[in-house]
């Protein structure tokens, strides 16, 4: 969670105000019975380890310390157990990875420990128990009301952080439910632990500790394979996603947006290299796509023209160990960095940075996992280019390299939708027929028919230009899109097209004959105007309108001009 600047103040200054001082009271007021160093630091020294291993389980984070701390308080008092929780706080802030920036996560921790010490350890005094106390009952009474309090009141205390800085806490997570299953393994240690002590002396702390801190760096060790495992998971899944995207929009904008999903990133950067030339293709910083560009020389000189070289995937744990080579785009206080090669067909494409605020971030199974998915990133663009130019030949007239029906539809129906939403004032249609074209084919053969449709097409896409979508409809009939034209700009535009077919002369290959030989002949074309929306609001009407406008406005009226629908 992202914590404000003052939230994070406030924490420090309640630690300041509460921990110092409430831990001086507790050394003059609090019943103690530290008579005994020997054994304390027995005891300390259990409790250190049992905090060296903490391990996850489905997302928790848990340390099983508390066994070996309310064993310390019900033998030694409320001051003993403080000071063993507060020395326990360095081996769990360690695993934490705290640096400068969130430091303010130690001063609040030791401030909870301090107080659940405080408030437990009062409660179970002020219900009537004595330190030292060896009654069966007591022990396992007050003992266990002191470990229930302990995670229930740490939970309160979470909550009650989570509610004062704005957010939407829940107060029984499944964090309490896992603690709550732990504490039922772990408190018959606890108060075996208390009782043998008393009873055989320091050889109960080996006999019951040894085999609970075994069983807890197992667990650590199985719990770190299954989050290896749920990664691995993760990844094959997101592999999966990747691949049936069908666009590089698609896959570029999803590549970077997952992996800051998976892994405890704040900035990742996909450098590409064209032509020798390097350049920032996506980027992504604190949840936000950014467009930032960087000269060549900048980013060649830098971790990422490394990367490129190597062609090695390479994690650096803090900055100390590549602040010499820093990419320009790279924040300051940015610590762990991942730098992995980016390789399509054998060969380095672009690099993959990700980095993160905090030092020792990423582990070097993430790495692993990281370059895997490069290589589903890189398969799957080149799918996408597949797909896009198997698309794009679908949607081309191979005669005549114009677009064909297909793609015209495409275009209409999404003409008509910016209509609809106001993003064009009026879309018009153009539908011209070559006039007497079959009498073409009788004369001169279908391959100079061919050659007048290809160059009928290529006069029609010259004067067009990009102004809009020209395609051919079939046979003969090709049609004009033109978003935000009107009716009267269609129509001149039509009647250019009309004067300038019939001025141009078409050479075609005399096949017919016994001698081949060329011939320039010169043909006409006839043509439909209709617009949107002032003759209709639907694609297939408007098409249908042109198509009527050409046959019976210009087709029955003589051919070779232009006509326009009238409703």
């Amino acid at each position: 969670m992202n914590y404000t600047h003052k939230a994070k103040n406030v924490m420090v200054i309640m630690w300041l105000l509460c921990v110092p001082l409430g831990t001086l009271l507790v050394y003059l007021k609090s019943p103690t019975q530290l008579f005994d160093w020997e054994h304390y630091g027995y005891f300390l020294l259990l409790a250190l380890l049992s905090s060296i291993f903490p391990f996850f389980i489905a997302g928790s984070t848990l340390v099983l310390v508390l066994w070996v701390n309310m064993a310390i308080f019900l033998k030694f008092g409320l001051l003993a157990e403080l000071i063993s929780m507060q020395l326990c706080l360095f081996p769990i802030i360690y695993h934490m990875k705290i640096n400068r920036q969130t430091l303010y996560k130690y001063f609040f921790n030791s401030f909870m420990f301090f107080s659940l010490s405080v408030l437990c350890g009062s409660l179970v005094m002020a219900l009537g128990y004595e330190i030292g106390n060896v009654n069966m009952k007591d022990v396992v009474l007050y003992g266990s009301i002191y470990a229930i309090t302990y995670i229930l009141f740490n939970h309160v205390i979470l909550y009650i952080r989570e509610y004062v800085c704005g957010f939407n806490p829940i107060l029984l997570t499944k964090d309490f439910y896992w603690e709550i299953s732990c504490l039922l393994m772990t408190l018959p240690f606890g108060i075996s632990l208390y009782l043998f002590e008393n009873s055989i002396g320091t050889t109960a702390l080996w006999l019951l500790g040894i085999p609970l801190i075994t069983i807890t760096f197992l667990i650590r060790m199985y719990s770190n394979s299954e989050k290896v495992n749920a990664d691995l998971n993760k990844a094959s899944e997101f592999g999966h996603q990747l691949a049936e995207r069908m666009t590089s929009k698609e896959i570029l904008d999803m590549f970077l947006e997952r992996l800051a999903n998976m892994f405890p990133i704040d900035c990742g950067y996909i450098v590409d290299n064209v032509d020798d030339q390097f350049f920032i293709l996506r980027a992504i910083e604190d949840g936000v796509n950014k467009e930032i560009q960087f000269a060549h020389e900048d980013i060649k000189y830098s971790l990422v023209g490394k990367g490129y070289e190597k062609g090695i995937p390479v994690l650096y744990k803090k900055q100390s160990e590549w602040n010499y080579m820093m990419p320009p785009f790279l924040a300051n206080d940015m610590q762990s960095v991942m730098c992995v090669p980016i390789y399509r067909n054998q060969k380095i494409e672009a690099v993959l940075i990700l980095a993160a605020r905090e030092k020792h971030v990423f582990e070097p199974y993430q790495l692993k996992i990281v370059h895997l998915l490069c290589s589903y990133f890189a398969v799957s663009l080149e799918k996408a280019r597949y797909v896009k130019e198997a698309v794009e030949k679908s949607e081309i007239c191979e005669l005549t390299k114009i677009h064909n029906y297909r793609y015209l539809d495409k275009q209409l129906v999404l003409n008509m939708k910016n209509l609809e939403e106001g993003k064009y004032h009026s879309v018009s249609l153009i539908m011209l027929d070559i006039d007497k074209f079959k009498g073409v084919n009788d004369t001169y053969g279908h391959q100079s028919g061919n050659l007048i449709l290809q160059e009928f097409a290529q006069i029609i896409s010259q004067e067009i230009g990009s102004s809009g979508t020209v395609a051919r409809y079939g046979g003969e009939e090709f049609v004009i899109l033109l978003p935000n034209y009107s009716k009267l700009q269609a129509i001149a535009i039509a009647e250019q097209l009309r004067r300038k077919v019939e001025q141009t002369p078409f050479i075609v290959q005399l096949d017919l004959d016994e001698v081949s030989r060329e011939e320039i002949i010169f043909i006409t074309a006839s043509i439909g105007v209709s617009s949107a929306p002032e003759d209709s609001d639907e694609g297939m009407a408007l098409l249908r309108n042109a198509d009527r406008a050409l046959y019976v406005g210009a087709k029955q009226a003589g051919r070779n001009r232009v006509a326009e629908y009238v409703k």
